[in-house]
Parts: C-alpha cells; structure tokens; sequence
C-alpha cells in the first residue's frame, strides 16, 4: 500500500515537471528574434545600415554631437514610380548613439494601411515578433523627442530590446518603435543634456551670430565704397 501510494506521488511529480518545462518551452516560442528589423540589426554602425539601405552616411543628419554623438538616417523603402511591389512603410529613420544604432521608427503610409484596424496590425507584427503585450496604464502614452504624445497600442519584448506599436494622436497612422533597451535611456539623457546645453549658451551664440552678420554687412558696404567712391561725380 505504502509502494503504490509512493509510485502514485511519483508519477503525479513527473506529470507536473513535464507540464511546467513544457509551459515553459511554449512561452520560449511566443517570442521572437527581437535584435532587428528586417535586415537591419540593431547594434550595427551607421556605415553598415546606409549599405543596407542603399544610401549614403553623407544623408545622415547629426543631432547632438554632445555629450553623446546622435545621428539619424532617413529611409523611404517605397520605390519610385509605379511598382507592383507592395510597400506599406513610408518612411524609416534610424537612431545612433555613438555610432551605435539603438532606435528603429517605421511610419506606415496611411493609404497602404486603409480600413486596418489596430487588431490587423498587431496580428501581422505578431507574426514576426510573437506574441504581443498590452501596455500597462503608465505605458499606454508614449512622449516622443518632438514631444508629442502617442498611443501605445502593444508591445513586444524581452530582455534586451522593445518593439512599440503606436497610433498617432492626430490620426490614424500608425508606427513601429523598436529600441536596444541599453542605450534607450542613455540616449534619452544626452537629448535632454544637449537640449540643456543648447538653452544655456544660447545667448551667447545668438551674440556672436548677430556679431558676424553686422561685420559681414559691414564688409559689403566698404566693397561697395571702394568700388563707386571713384566713379561718383557731383
């Protein structure tokens, strides 16, 4: 009786281990490979992502060159003229720091995503990316560099990088966010650093602006001097 009672409590262990590793691998296979987008993988420098794009880092737009280097590279994935090719991202723009790309904004062109809903959307990136998260209630808005503020309408992430699906708040258009979790917050305070920077030495630029335009004004009259003073007849 004692036997039977043991094997009874064994087999109802094992049934419960392989229930929890199976739960366990299941959720594994609910996400997936969140380190890029497309092709373009996160990490990679600013020369790799303009080749895979088929641009050049000469369109790369410096943002703050302190206390950290962010750069941008705009690119427009949908071809030029007619195409059969269907294309629904207007617009990508790439974010590094240092050199390091760490943020991915996808635009979707609202005429290629017309009459999707919010559900259609989520089901497809899902395909990719697996299994989606609601955001939580302090998630829900999203505050962008140009602040304005987005809906966060699902999430997708693990440990090391985050994908965002966010609707505008003036529309219907919707983009996708991903961002290298270690370098978001570091970029986001050297944003804020160089914006503090920027206000701070303000005045003194703004001096040494109107400084350099008055001389340059002043060059120009004395050329014009130079040249009619000995051609002026009374």
């Amino acid at each position: 009786m004692h036997g039977s009672a043991q094997r009874y409590r064994d087999h109802n262990m094992r049934v419960t281990v392989a229930f929890f590793l199976f739960g366990t691998m299941s959720a594994a296979t609910l996400t997936g490979d969140l380190s890029a987008y497309r092709k373009f993988q996160f990490g990679s420098d600013l020369q790799a992502v303009a080749k895979q794009a088929g641009t050049s880092t000469a369109h790369a737009t410096v943002i703050h060159r302190r206390p950290a280097l962010i750069e941008e590279l705009e690119w427009r994935p949908q071809p030029l003229g007619w195409s059969s090719k269907t294309e629904p991202v207007q617009q990508v723009v790439f974010s590094f720091y240092n050199g390091e790309l760490f943020r991915i904004v996808a635009t979707y062109d609202r005429y290629e995503t017309e009459g999707l809903t919010s559900g259609d959307i989520i089901e497809a990136i899902s395909a990719t990316y697996g299994m989606a998260v609601k955001p939580t209630v302090q998630d829900k808005v999203s505050k962008e560099f140009s602040g304005d503020k987005e809906e966060i309408l699902a999430q997708w992430q693990d440990p090391l990088y985050r994908f965002d699906l966010v609707r505008f708040s003036y529309g219907t258009s919707f983009k996708l966010i991903g961002v290298m979790k270690k370098l978001e917050g570091p970029a986001q305070a050297a944003n804020l650093e160089a914006t503090r920077l920027d206000d701070q030495e303000a005045p003194q630029r703004d001096a040494a602006r109107a400084a350099s335009e008055e001389q340059a004004a002043g060059a120009k009259l004395e050329k014009a001097r130079l040249a009619n003073k000995p051609k002026f007849r009374p």
